[in-house]
């Protein structure tokens, strides 16, 4: 944590709203990506990163300077959406429908496919395998689809995961094992049944 993070932290804990601002300017990004990977589309995503601010609004004074505040900061985003997708399941709504196309507010997956060196062909192609991918992730137990979401997707260390999920490396090492297997077999299912 650099010194101007850090004094905009001590700042917000004592109720500067200008402080807090720009302390969401600087997190809201990853913190919508996170929301954006566990629900795959823009509005659930937004919603779960307006409650991220909410929560941390209403606990920032919590925070020990002890630790790293962006491990603190994504696991409170990690354990909201985590919270949020349950709700969502248990009023028996779809995270996301797979009939709707892939949203993004940078249409991510749009700039991917737009490789200059790859033929129309092969672009369908890397299309087919990301939607195959979603529709695999979705498919996947909670615990499975998260710890894939931080590592695969968006890339965070074992530490990192360690402290989001409040477990160990170890932990996290086999949880994302096991997830990577169970990936594995719903891909390769997939791919039985489409031919």
């Amino acid at each position: 944590m650099n010194d101007i993070e850090n004094a905009l932290i001590k700042k917000a804990i004592s109720g500067d709203r200008d402080a807090f601002e720009k302390i969401v300017l600087m997190y809201e990004k990853k913190i919508y990506n996170i929301a954006f990977h566990m629900f795959g589309n823009e509005h659930d995503a937004y919603d779960s990163a307006q409650e991220v601010f909410i929560k941390l609004y209403n606990n920032i004074h919590t925070f020990k300077f002890d630790s790293s505040f962006s491990t603190w900061l994504h696991r409170i985003a990690t354990n909201t959406c985590i919270d949020e997708y349950r709700k969502k399941k248990r009023q028996n709504k779809q995270a996301y429908s797979l009939d709707d196309p892939i949203e993004s507010e940078t249409n991510t997956i749009d700039r991917q496919l737009r490789d200059p060196s790859l033929t129309p062909e092969q672009q369908v192609l890397q299309l087919e395998e990301v939607t195959q991918v979603r529709k695999a992730i979705d498919v996947l137990k909670e615990d499975h689809k998260i710890i894939i979401i931080l590592r695969d997707i968006r890339g965070y260390s074992y530490d990192e995961i360690s402290e989001i999920l409040h477990c160990s490396i170890g932990t996290v090492k086999s949880r994302l094992s096991r997830a990577r297997i169970a990936l594995k077999d719903i891909i390769l299912e997939q791919r039985e049944h489409k031919t």
